[in-house]
């Protein structure tokens, strides 16, 4: 399943950061951040819980880049 966010970051190396971030988060298959569209799109696993994922997907996108947001 995949879901779209919106997104709030500053520059398209914060996006990058935040990509690889939320790629590593357990329940995540795959993510991609369109820096200029202000979107993150992830692709959950099979099974996984959606709404959990995304809480660590932000817990993980505030620890490389304290002033982004993912809006759930």
């Amino acid at each position: 399943m995949k879901k779209t966010y919106k997104i709030d970051v500053d520059c398209a190396n914060c996006a990058n950061n935040m990509e690889a971030a939320a790629k590593k988060v357990s329940g995540v298959k795959d993510c991609t951040v369109n820096f200029m569209a202000l979107k993150m799109i992830i692709e959950f696993e099979d099974g996984a819980d959606v709404k959990n994922v995304m809480q660590e997907v932000r817990s993980a996108c505030k620890k490389v880049e304290d002033d982004c947001e993912v809006f759930l």
